[in-house]
């Protein structure tokens, strides 16, 4: 990322901090004044902001898996390296062995007699039949020797077709990477000059219509019932619940930034996998793979420490804090930060622990000062 569009996406630049002063409406907002001549309907800007935002968390998506994955390769090409070292150190031994044994064999199979004659010629019968006892243990001995040759030449051959595939998976999910990475810079690049572009009026219309579609959003949302009654107020979370969601609140004020996992920045999910990992519970790295596989819960049974998840495609995800909120890390030029939970488009809520039993000394962290200032809208996963 170059050093002007770096310096936007994690700090924010002054065009930015105007728009970010309120989230995007989850759905497309009526204009809050009449263009001017030759100026485009706030609502018609807002739609291409909302559009170049879809295309950049589905990049970074993209780039967190692939993130992921290749870490995943890279552990499996170390490990097979080093048992491909191992067979081929056992291989090279066991061809060693075999060579001694064809050695001895041609040093003295011309006098060889058989174990039946020797033991009639014997004038020690009982020598003889110990003596039979040895070969017979040689002779198995250099047919296992043999065996293991065989065997260790055909495990290291098979290692090393596996590293090389290996190997070649490595460096396709590493170019994979870098074309998400560029897609990511591209999107956050046509963000910028849009913002560029804007009037200082348009800023504050998109800004009052960002505000006025959450607003309404989180208004309907509490009044379907959706989050029970009132908003879910008074529900526990489990102890690593609460220590993923006390975790998350001290992360308040910290930047976005895409494909960070913390301690310094964070993108939304790179939050979500660390305030529960710090919290004692694994949990997978991408926003998709966290609604996915970590189980369902219906929104009206949301407690605090949960996942709520948004978009069509799950391409954010937050922390929930209660009573209708929570902490999540919101997109380029905007810090982790307490916004209503309908700020954007909700698609449902994941619980990583899901048989944990609630506290029953549960008291709500805290939350500093600012902590609801700033764009609540998400963008990526």
């Amino acid at each position: 990322m170059s050093g002007r569009l770096l310096r936007w996406a994690c700090t924010g630049s002054a065009l930015s901090a105007l728009l970010t002063a309120a989230p995007l409406a989850p759905h497309a907002a009526p204009a809050h004044a009449a263009p001017g001549p030759g100026k485009r309907p706030v609502a018609e800007l807002l739609t291409d902001l909302q559009r170049l935002y879809r295309k950049a968390e589905e990049s970074t998506e993209t780039y967190n898996a692939t993130e992921e994955k290749l870490t995943d390769q890279r552990r499996q090409v170390t490990g097979l390296n080093r048992s491909l070292a191992k067979a081929r150190a056992a291989a090279h031994d066991g061809r060693g062995a075999a060579g001694r044994l064809a050695r001895q064999q041609y040093q003295h199979g011309t006098i060889e007699i058989s174990s039946y004659v020797r033991l009639l010629l014997a004038r020690d019968p009982q020598g003889a039949l110990d003596q039979r006892h040895l070969l017979r243990r040689a002779a198995a001995e250099r047919a296992g020797a043999v065996t293991r040759l065989v065997d260790g030449e055909k495990k290291a051959d098979g290692l090393a077709r596996a590293a090389r595939r290996a190997l070649a998976t490595q460096e396709s999910l590493a170019q994979r990477q870098r074309t998400a990475r560029d897609a990511v810079r591209t999107r956050l690049k046509e963000v910028e000059e849009l913002l560029a572009s804007l009037t200082a009026e348009e800023l504050a219309a998109l800004g009052r219509a960002e505000e006025d579609g959450a607003a309404r959003a989180q208004r309907r949302l509490v009044a379907s019932g959706a989050l029970g009654a009132p908003a879910g107020a008074g529900r526990a979370p489990s102890a690593r619940g609460e220590r993923a969601l006390r975790y998350a609140v001290a992360q308040i004020g910290k930047p976005y930034e895409w494909g960070a996992e913390g301690p310094a920045a964070f993108d939304c999910s790179g939050l979500t996998q660390r305030a529960w990992g710090v919290a004692g519970r694994g949990i997978p790295r991408t926003s998709q793979q966290q609604w996915a596989r970590l189980p369902r819960v219906p929104l009206r049974d949301l407690r605090p420490g949960d996942l709520v998840v948004y978009f069509r495609r799950a391409t954010h995800v937050a922390l929930y804090l209660g009573r209708g909120q929570v902490v999540h890390a919101p997109r380029p030029g905007a810090r982790v930060k307490v916004s209503p939970l309908a700020a954007n488009p909700v698609l449902g809520a994941v619980r990583p622990d899901p048989r944990a039993t609630p506290v029953s000394d549960y008291r709500p962290p805290r939350l500093p000062a600012g902590a609801t200032k700033g764009a609540d809208r998400g963008w990526a996963g």
